[in-house]
């Protein structure tokens, strides 16, 4: 698709989304509705910097261009996104995003021509005219947004990333082992189960012969550090994995465990049988990651549960 030249039959049709992302991986359902139904036209994506390779490799889009997310003062960059919402000609906008900044794109073209915009923003031409979509699973919500918008096939499937492959060889893992996720919002340190029960629940799957491997962002090292030394067996590869490592990994891992955090996105639409925990500070009704084979646990606080209804629940 990338480089092709436009003809008369396409259009220019425009999706935002911008993430975090668990929400990002959540949205590529409706993404593969959206370049479906718009098999003809050319369908660009402004989303946030860390989403771009993940964009690029789905193959969902035509373009991707970064949102530097403006701040008020910041007029340069609002120009410059306005520019780019301008002369990008575009006859769509789906607006996955739905935020009050995403919204105020839609300010942007004024004083007009307005594209047909679906989304929440005042005055748009599709609005997705639910008052109770903020009550909606996130796949549920955006499958009504974009039927609404006239993709009458839009449904609420788990996503599908079959399109992130790469060999994971490197990092010498035997044919059992059981991936942990112990990190998640800093700011939000209620999301997470206390290192001590993973330490503990990893000492139980090493008794068990399953390898524990402990996933994260570099940020998060010294929390899967912690584990590591708490138990000895856990590998820990903090800090060193891609998001398409990430979703190779849970292909061949024997399953999953680990909070209400982005990767566990990735790893419940891999397919592997996967363990989510939250506490009472999400509602997994909302936003729990969807797949095949995936097991919500929810304790408020998440310290109350126990070691042994984590494993259970896995096993």
């Amino acid at each position: 698709m990338n480089g092709s030249a436009m003809n008369d039959a396409e259009r220019r049709i425009l999706v935002i989304k911008l993430g975090a992302l668990g929400d990002f991986v959540q949205a590529l359902t409706a993404c593969g509705f959206i370049r479906r139904h718009h098999a003809r036209d050319r369908v660009a994506l402004l989303t946030a910097a860390p989403f771009a390779d993940l964009s690029r490799a789905s193959g969902l889009f035509d373009s991707v261009e970064i949102d530097a997310r403006p701040k008020a003062y910041q007029l340069f960059d609002w120009l410059a996104l306005r520019r780019y919402l301008r002369e990008g000609r575009f006859a769509r906008v789906y607006d996955l995003q739905t935020s009050d900044r995403s919204s105020f794109y839609y300010r942007l073209f004024w004083p007009g021509p307005w594209p047909e915009w679906s989304g929440i923003a005042k005055g748009c031409s599709h609005p997705h005219a639910n008052p109770s979509r903020d009550f909606m699973h996130t796949l549920e919500r955006q499958a009504e947004q974009l039927r609404m918008a006239g993709i009458a096939e839009a449904e609420a499937r788990a996503p599908d990333v079959s399109f992130l492959q790469a060999d994971v060889s490197r990092f010498g893992l035997g044919a059992r082992y059981v991936l942990l996720v112990p990190g998640g919002a800093a700011h939000r340190p209620g999301k997470r189960w206390p290192v001590e029960r993973y330490a503990a629940l990893a000492t139980e799957l090493a008794a068990k012969g399953f390898a524990p491997v402990l996933l994260g962002a570099g940020a998060e090292a010294p929390l899967t550090g912690r584990i590591r030394a708490l138990q000895a067996s856990a590998v820990d590869l903090a800090g060193q994995t891609t998001l398409a490592e990430v979703v190779a990994l849970a292909r061949g891992a024997a399953g999953a465990v680990g909070n209400d955090t982005g990767p566990m996105h990735l790893i419940a639409a891999a397919g592997v049988p996967t363990v989510v925990l939250f506490s009472g500070e999400s509602d997994p009704a909302l936003c729990a990651p969807r797949g095949p084979r995936v097991t919500v646990l929810r304790r408020d606080p998440l310290e109350t549960l126990s070691v042994e209804d984590a494993l259970a629940a896995l096993l």
